[in-house]
């Protein structure tokens, strides 16, 4: 089974802070364990939301607001990533996804590469990036329901046609939040909370997919994960 742990956002990053060399050791560090643990699937940062956009369609209407976000409904049902020329050709993927989805509310929010922090120089010759295109859960998917057939297998053509292209890169989905669990760094400790979520205001700054054989497993990861990113929020979360 493949978890998703997922930590929050904070003031000091969406100011646009770029993490200390003693922080990316550290992270690279856990990573480098979950790999030779052979547990380690994926993991990204993402940027501030002020380098996003903020989506929700309503029976056939967009309506669009550019970052920065207040947190308010920022409950994940799931995620695709896509390589484009600029925020707003994501947008437009973002928008071919939801015509096959339906009323939908999404993120969209560059991913961090290595040069935004620092860590090395970007590639002379790049004129693309990666950005997620976060899909937030709805009643529909909190009970566990599908996607059609149809919107399945409309789905299916528009990744196959964006994969060809070099446009789209992965998409993840998530199992409902009464199989996760969420931890909170409070001032009494750590409080663990069982799922289901009945709300998340709190924006995502990054993930990482592990493969586990329970949630058990995965949480005892996501107790070391929240420490190492020096995060106040992270939820664990089963993806299909």
């Amino acid at each position: 089974m493949r978890y998703i742990i997922m930590h929050k956002t904070s003031a000091h990053w969406e100011s646009g802070a770029t993490p200390s060399k003693e922080l990316i050791a550290r992270v690279g560090a856990l990573l480098g364990e979950m790999a030779n643990a052979k547990v380690f699937v994926a993991g990204e940062g993402l940027r501030a939301s002020s380098e996003g956009v903020r989506l929700d369609f309503s029976r056939g209407a967009r309506t669009v607001t550019r970052g920065p976000f207040v947190g308010d409904h920022e409950l994940p049902a799931g995620f695709s990533i896509v390589r484009t020329a600029s925020v707003d050709e994501a947008v437009d993927w973002a928008t071919r996804q939801a015509a096959i989805l339906g009323d939908v509310a999404m993120d969209v929010r560059p991913v961090t590469e290595a040069w935004d922090i620092g860590m090395r120089p970007a590639p002379p010759d790049n004129t693309t990036r990666r950005y997620m295109v976060l899909r937030k859960a709805t009643v529909a998917t909190e009970s566990g329901d599908s996607p059609s057939p149809a919107q399945r297998a409309k789905l299916a053509r528009l990744v196959e046609e964006t994969t060809r292209t070099g446009t789209h890169l992965v998409t993840e989905t998530m199992r409902p939040s009464a199989r996760g669990r969420r931890y909170k760094n409070t001032r009494e400790g750590m409080r663990v909370i069982d799922g289901p979520f009945t709300e998340s205001k709190e924006l995502i700054a990054g993930y990482t997919i592990v493969i586990a054989d329970s949630l058990e497993e995965a949480s005892r990861w996501a107790e070391r994960y929240i420490d190492v990113v020096e995060a106040d929020e992270v939820d664990v979360r089963e993806v299909e």
